[in-house]
């Protein structure tokens, strides 16, 4: 099953998916929000041609589990999404989920340029292989 996970930002959108079998997750590049019909329209297309059968949104809960402001707009952001793609649309908790994606690329050797570059989409890794994790095919 082909899974597609997302970070949510204010600035920009981290993407993962994963292999068809949904085993593993791969990070793809992150979007940069322009318009709310732009950014959904180009996740809409992204599900229709990679043929997403499921689509997983990063929930940032604070740490002692309650939501935020942040947590608010995700949440509301998945609404959206919701409606306008076949696909379901699944919350997955992603407390700490940035601060391991961080830890992964720095010990990959990426320079903080690159790291920031890459930090969405790693941390939108994390939140897919958490759900697999969860939600084993």
């Amino acid at each position: 099953m082909r899974v597609l996970g997302i970070d949510y930002g204010q600035v920009r959108i981290g993407l993962a998916m994963t292999d068809p079998e949904g085993r593993m997750a791969f990070a793809r590049p992150a979007l940069k929000r322009t318009t709310r019909d732009a950014l959904f329209a180009a996740l809409a297309a992204l599900v229709e041609a990679e043929g997403v059968e499921a689509v997983v949104v990063g929930l940032p809960l604070t740490l002692d589990g309650e939501d935020s402001l942040t947590t608010r707009q995700a949440r509301n952001f998945a609404e959206s999404l919701a409606r306008r793609i076949t696909a379901p649309v699944h919350l997955m908790d992603e407390r700490l989920s940035s601060a391991a994606a961080q830890a992964q690329l720095k010990e990959a050797g990426l320079c903080s340029r690159k790291m920031k570059s890459r930090l969405d989409s790693q941390a939108a890794v994390q939140i897919l292989e958490t759900w697999i994790g969860q939600n084993p095919a």
